[in-house]
């Protein structure tokens, strides 16, 4: 497994970078044949070190833990302790997805698509009115009542291009979707429904449950 350790004002020294690749390895290879790569990150958060783990486990599979703890070392253990207790919770419903895989023989069940970053719009000040000058005769209130855009400006922000990278779309059920947000803890996550066939979504909602988005309902 490819194992990248960076740190923010965080001094990664090579007994901590030890650490991470003989506690990732012990993790990983309880659940998986092999892990494709991982990303650890240290850095201060008030008082305290954190750590987040992501982990790229192979078929469009991503898994993150967090971790907090008086030292690098303590807070790599908790993140890493926080990704097993996961796995350890969907380790049967993964093992049943393996086997239906399996028994279907289905040749791919993820198809290529492009995940684009774009960057947040900078919102303009608002610029005040002059109540001294009045156009045409409109009074107060109708001055108040539009926002006049400038010439060619039609309101919307079309933020420019940060990232660009390829990711996979999987063939799920809902409950194997769900499990694989929860895993990584994205806030959203697209996939092709394997009884449908269509793209769906699942998304964290505000209130701590899951949404579905299915065009075919």
């Amino acid at each position: 497994m490819h194992i990248v350790v960076s740190g923010k004002q965080v001094e990664t020294g090579e007994a901590l970078k030890v650490h991470v690749a003989e506690g990732l390895n012990a993790v990983t290879k309880k659940y998986f044949d092999h892990a494709l790569e991982a990303y650890v990150t240290f850095f201060r958060n008030r008082a305290f070190f954190a750590c987040t783990i992501d982990i790229h486990a192979g078929r469009g599979l991503s898994l993150r833990g967090e971790g907090e703890g008086p030292e690098a070392q303590r807070a790599f253990d908790e993140a890493a302790s926080h990704i097993a207790k996961r796995l350890r919770r969907y380790r049967r419903r993964m093992n049943e997805h393996s086997r239906n895989q399996a028994e279907t023989r289905l040749p791919s069940t993820a198809e290529t698509a492009r995940e684009v970053v774009l960057a947040r719009p900078v919102e303009e000040p608002d610029e005040p009115i002059d109540r001294e000058i009045l156009l045409d005769g409109l009074t107060d209130e109708a001055l108040g009542a539009e926002e006049v855009m400038p010439d060619g400006h039609d309101g919307e922000h079309h933020g420019a291009i940060v990232a660009e990278t390829p990711t996979e779309i999987a063939r799920l059920t809902v409950s194997e979707a769900v499990m694989r947000l929860d895993l990584s803890q994205a806030p959203v996550m697209m996939f092709r429904n394997q009884a449908s066939g269509q793209l769906n979504v699942v998304y964290r909602r505000p209130d701590g449950h899951v949404g579905w988005i299915d065009p075919t309902a």
